[in-house]
């Protein structure tokens, strides 16, 4: 077919059509970068600063528009101008939304209404050790103060022996529509979150806990694989998701990169290695599927040069021996899971979402992990308390947590009554730019 009727069919594409067009071959990807037909399209959904043309007939906008404003532009430069503007009028949005933030958290107030403006979504890629790449994209998605949580589940997942790494990425739509909603079957930007091995899965990761049915294995930075427990096949995956800088590593990274958060910029403060952290704020999300356990904020907390000992500074949250600061946790711990077909509940199991501010209110650690629950192996040494003392621990390469808890049985709930956090120096000599 002649290039000029190719692009009179063309001229009556939308902008997603026409970016699919784009993609068939070489010849088609040359006449798709028309700078006449996206000119036209840049037009109708962008309102020129000046008049390039006078809209009088078809016949004096075609002649206007190579005169005017088609001379000396390299091809494709009004489709680059066009994507480009649609990407800024998404930030803007978007930017609006997470100004607010929650003096608790340290966060934006609207994080959920930001990701609704900005259509976007998750997706993760397993790729197996032929190197075929399998893409689940339909995923649930339950939202907490902090963090969201995301599962995807299908019966025809691979099994876990053929698979090498499963990839998590943010994705969001290139293209909005006239109203400003995202257009969701158009083209979209994938940008990389984690990688995690799955290889030796059972032997490298952490086993978090089982049921019936499945049975539970944890990676850093907040995977939790669910395996059917009669054949070695994976039931579901879950992905706990930390709101901090959340739409920057879903959006700003690249296929291949990860987004490199910016380093921090210390104010000047009386942060001094001899005199410690101080004015330190947690926020503690302790929650299981639909059950939250613990959602409370703690403030004043300090670290002195005597709490900085193995290359940690120590915070203590929840100290033993006062006992008027030890929190309950209501309910049965245990983390709900449900597929199409069946559902369960993983005990003494569960999400803990850490948010540590600095003195300015600044989030400085941050994550969203499954955790378990497990016997202490210590002598209670607890008065207060007939029970026995349990444990949850995390850590990875920023910091640990700690946490004891008492198990009431009159009352069937725990009581936490020791959560210490341990802040890695290096993190904090990073953060601050001293050295402690």
């Amino acid at each position: 077919m002649p290039s000029e009727m190719l692009m009179k069919i063309f001229s009556y594409l939308d902008a997603v059509s026409l970016l699919s067009v784009g993609c068939v071959n070489k010849r088609f990807y040359h006449l798709a970068n028309d700078n006449g037909i996206w000119l036209k399209i840049y037009s109708r959904c962008f309102q020129p600063k000046r008049t390039i043309w006078a809209m009088k007939s078809e016949q004096t906008e075609t002649v206007s528009l190579g005169c005017a404003a088609l001379c000396d532009r390299k091809p494709g430069c009004w489709k680059e101008e066009y994507i480009f503007k649609q990407i800024a009028a998404v930030k803007t949005r978007v930017m609006r939304l997470v100004k607010p933030v929650d003096p608790y958290t340290g966060l934006p107030c609207k994080n959920k209404e930001a990701m609704k403006a900005s259509g976007l979504s998750w997706i993760i890629v397993l790729k197996d050790k032929n190197g075929k790449e399998h893409v689940m994209e339909k995923a649930n998605l339950s939202f907490k103060d902090t963090s969201v949580t995301i599962i995807w589940y299908s019966t025809d997942l691979p099994c876990l022996d053929i698979l090498s790494t499963l990839k998590l990425y943010g994705v969001m739509p290139l293209l909005s529509d006239q109203s400003g909603a995202p257009i969701k079957n158009g083209p979209r930007l994938r940008s990389l979150i984690a990688e995690y091995h799955l290889a030796n899965l059972t032997e490298s990761s952490v086993a978090v806990g089982a049921d019936k049915l499945v049975q539970l294995f944890s990676l850093n930075p907040g995977l939790l694989v669910g395996l059917w427990k009669e054949k070695n096949e994976i039931a579901f995956v879950i992905v706990n998701l930390h709101y901090h800088q959340l739409l920057e590593r879903s959006t700003l990274g690249s296929a291949t990169v990860q987004y490199a958060l910016p380093p921090n910029k210390p104010v000047l403060d009386d942060v001094d290695p001899e005199y410690g952290l101080h004015d330190y704020n947690l926020h503690v999300d302790m929650h299981g599927g639909s059950c939250t356990y613990l959602c409370g904020t703690f403030r004043g907390l300090f670290c002195r040069k005597g709490d900085i000992a193995n290359g940690y500074l120590r915070l203590t949250v929840v100290s033993l021996k006062d006992h008027t600061k030890h929190v309950p946790l209501p309910g049965t711990l245990g983390l709900s899971w449900e597929t199409d077909v069946f559902k369960g509940n993983v005990k003494d199991c569960y999400v803990m979402d850490v948010t540590l501010l600095d003195e300015t209110g600044k989030p400085f650690w941050c994550f969203s992990a499954p955790v378990h629950v497990e016997p202490s192996s210590k002598a209670s040494c607890l008065y207060d308390y007939m029970g026995p003392i349990y444990t949850t621990d995390y850590a990875d390469a920023e910091g640990k947590v700690s946490v004891e808890l008492v198990w009431l049985e009159e009352t069937k709930e725990y009581i936490i009554v020791n959560l210490v956090l341990y802040i890695s120096t290096k993190k904090v000599n990073d953060w601050y730019g001293t050295n402690y």
